[in-house]
């Protein structure tokens, strides 16, 4: 039979979100059958995020809309707020999204491969986090002051997503939180280690591997940074799929 966990996803609870940092809604995870379950850290995705597994996947789908305040939104919806100085808004605005990602359930090294254009992974709101290039893979000077000050913004689409540290998650949960994960499977944690150093030795795809706040055994894992390729400049691991 086939093994599942399941995190249920509730309604986006509009009233709860404000411009400053929050506590977000939890999910509960419970599990069915024997063996096969998504490690410990995925339950630290919010309710935005439905986590299932389902044989060796752990298949992510969420709805791509930010936990936060951003002028993206649009004027009149409760969670708009006026551009910050210097930003040039882009012109489109937040739409919902139907994201469904599978990522492996036990990640294993691979050559490093190129990350896509588009969705490269999910953040633990259940926003997408992209690479560290614009359209045509182009550097992303000119767009970075387009992104709100949580560091995101929407494409022609409305899909929301991040290519920097998004702000929103590690001034809520601090430097050292895990931020979400990519399409091979191995967490994205923010531009600190557990003990408040900068991390060193990082790889070409901006990871290594040593204990974290939620693998003691240690794992591979990426940083985000402030300088390219900010999240990841490459996959570790065999990814996943989109869709």
């Amino acid at each position: 039979m086939r093994n599942r966990l399941v995190v249920p996803v509730s309604a986006l609870l509009l009233a709860l979100a404000c411009s400053s940092p929050s506590s977000p809604s939890a999910a509960t995870t419970t599990t069915t059958g024997g063996t096969g379950s998504a490690p410990g850290w995925y339950a630290k995705f919010s309710s935005a995020v439905t986590v299932t597994v389902d044989g060796t996947s752990v298949v992510l789908r969420s709805a791509g809309v930010p936990d936060h305040t951003s002028p993206y939104w649009g004027a009149g919806n409760a969670l708009y707020e006026v551009p910050h100085a210097g930003m040039q808004v882009n012109p489109n605005r937040i739409a919902t999204q139907s994201l469904v990602l599978r990522v492996p359930l036990s990640p294993a090294s691979a050559t490093p491969s190129d990350t896509p254009m588009g969705p490269m992974g999910l953040a633990i709101n259940g926003v997408a986090l992209f690479n560290q290039y614009a359209a045509g893979r182009s550097p992303l000077t000119n767009e970075i002051i387009s992104f709100d000050r949580y560091n995101g913004h929407p494409q022609q689409t409305g899909q929301y997503h991040y290519h920097l540290e998004p702000l929103w998650l590690t001034s809520r949960d601090g430097a050292a939180a895990l931020i979400g994960v990519l399409l091979d499977g191995y967490p994205v944690y923010g531009p600190r280690e557990t003990g408040g150093a900068l991390p060193t030795g990082l790889d070409t795809c901006n990871g290594h591997t040593h204990a974290t706040a939620d693998v003691a055994s240690g794992t591979y894992h990426y940083h985000v940074t402030a300088t390219v390729p900010y999240i990841s400049g490459c996959f570790a691991g065999q990814p996943g799929s989109i869709g």
